[in-house]
């Protein structure tokens, strides 16, 4: 059967995607179009070059998360000097590691902008702060910016929904105004875009299946606040959750398939080879159980 996929945010959690992918294969479901916010926006991108699941879960398995850490240089001699870069600069580390890992995978399968995609089978989930809105590439970018879609570089776009905020300093894009917008995570206007390949009138070319990596709308545990730390980090939690939750909850839990990782840290890039196999394994096993019983 041939499918449409959405996924996901998650940070380093994304690694039960390729859980998620060998189930899929197993149970013969063809992936057609993507589309992603974040980590999930990686995945696409991979899948959307026409890379095979194996050959995605290879590059993803092989992976040194803390080879993206790239501080600038004078962080790197001054190490107090990060805080002024947080400050002044939005993030400690300059994402040009991950935009180049991203940029050469791509390049290896000759895909560069998106003129070099069949059209409409990629979509990217992107925050843009300085105009206060959720933007979705390549749509977007005419009306909003000005830029013609097809010239406009893959790997630059999936950069800007994987700009996890504080960590990595924000992508710059010039807009209609006299400013450039300052963009950042798509997860934190919307994790979750299963809404994204909806047709306002008629039916959906074919199934629409979406990954969340998180417990369903039912069982989420509350958050701790126990001080401003953890009230700084609720909020951002909740304003990348709430509209995507309440969402689902109404509309499209039939066709989510929510993998609950608990007590794995979006940022924490040191996890253990033996947690990301965990997290493979828990991705296959969950989704195994939702496809079983769908579509219903």
């Amino acid at each position: 059967m041939k499918i449409d996929v959405v996924f996901s945010g998650g940070g380093v959690k994304s690694f039960a995607f390729l859980g998620a992918l060998r189930s899929m294969e197993a149970n013969n479901l063809d992936i057609e179009r993507v589309a992603g916010t974040s980590a999930g926006a990686i995945l696409a991108g991979l899948l959307a070059a026409n890379y095979s699941r194996s050959e995605v879960e290879n590059i993803i398995t092989q992976l040194n998360l803390q080879d993206f850490t790239d501080p600038p240089i004078v962080s790197k001699l001054i190490p107090l000097s990060k805080w002024f870069y947080l400050y002044y600069k939005m993030g400690i580390y300059k994402g040009e590691l991950l935009e180049k890992w991203i940029f050469n995978h791509l390049a290896a399968k000759n895909i560069y902008t998106f003129s070099d995609l069949r059209s409409g089978y990629l979509r990217i989930v992107v925050s843009d702060l300085s105009l206060g809105k959720l933007i979705v590439i390549p749509d977007d970018l005419e009306r909003v910016y000005g830029i013609d879609p097809m010239h406009f570089s893959v790997a630059s776009a999936i950069r800007m929904s994987a700009g996890y905020p504080y960590l990595f300093i924000p992508k710059k894009l010039a807009n209609k105004t006299a400013k450039r917008s300052i963009m950042v995570d798509g997860g934190l206007l919307s994790n979750y875009p299963l809404w994204i390949f909806d047709k306002q009138n008629g039916k959906n070319l074919r199934p629409v299946l979406g990954i969340k990596l998180s417990d369903d709308v039912e069982t989420k545990d509350p958050n701790k606040i126990k001080n401003v730390f953890d009230m700084s980090q609720a909020l951002f939690t909740t304003m990348k959750q709430a509209h995507d939750l309440r969402y689902i909850s109404t509309a499209h839990q039939k066709n989510t398939i929510f993998i609950p990782i608990k007590q794995v840290g979006a940022t924490n890039f040191t996890i253990s080879e033996n947690v990301k196999s965990n997290l493979i394994a828990l991705g296959e096993k969950s989704t195994h159980e939702f496809l079983a019983n769908w579509p219903n």
